[in-house]
């Protein structure tokens, strides 16, 4: 039996989600609206797929695939998104994402991208893999944000969402003064002198909406 654990930040789309998941035979063993909780309950209860929205109010899905491949979980991620931008779909390849679905897509589109991953495989349907081509070979597809380790995406995009270095150290378990060290290393990387800066870098790159 397939245990799979949801993360969106809406509960009328987990409540619908489990409800079709359930129908088909899975078992839904967890759920969060909260990155930091949702690591923890992946780490207790080892989940076989993990149902992921990118966004989470003030916080980014990308935010748990990073520490998800900095950990190296077994848990296999299937982006469930509303966003259609490449560099969306090409972020969520690169931090290990076995599979990129859009919310509009028929209920047998997921059910079909749960079997795929649950095999090993990836699945994109053929919208999505379009949007990956674009994001790989567009002329800036390895743009600055490549360069940078997953922790320090993970870090550059609680930055440009405001938060400070005490609060990122605190869902992060990480020393204020440690993150102040990553920030100023990923900006370097990314060749910006300030916050606004790398705010206008982060929207250009699509990291973030405007």
């Amino acid at each position: 039996m397939n245990r799979l654990y949801l993360v969106d930040d809406h509960v009328i789309v987990r409540e619908g989600l489990r409800a079709v998941l359930e129908a088909a035979g899975h078992v839904v063993v967890g759920e969060s609206a909260d990155p930091t909780q949702a690591l923890g309950d992946l780490v207790r209860l080892a989940p076989d797929v993990l149902l992921l929205d990118l966004s989470l109010g003030d916080r980014s899905g990308f935010e748990l695939l990073a520490e998800l491949q900095r950990r190296a979980l077994p848990v296999r991620c299937i982006v469930l998104s509303m966003s259609a931008q490449p560099r969306h779909v090409g972020e969520a390849l690169r931090l290990g994402a076995f599979a990129y679905v859009l919310k509009g897509s028929p209920t047998g589109e997921l059910l079909e991208a749960i079997r795929t991953v649950l095999m090993g495989k990836r699945h994109l349907s053929a919208d999505v893999a379009d949007l990956a081509v674009q994001a790989f070979t567009s002329e800036d597809g390895h743009d600055r944000f490549t360069t940078l380790s997953p922790r320090e995406r993970q870090i550059v995009t609680m930055v440009v969402q405001g938060q400070s270095s005490a609060a990122i150290g605190q869902q992060l378990h990480l020393s204020p003064k440690t993150v102040d060290t990553y920030r100023s290393r990923l900006m370097a990387k990314l060749n910006v002198g300030d916050v606004p800066s790398l705010v206008r870098l982060a929207i250009r790159n699509g990291l973030i909406e405007p």
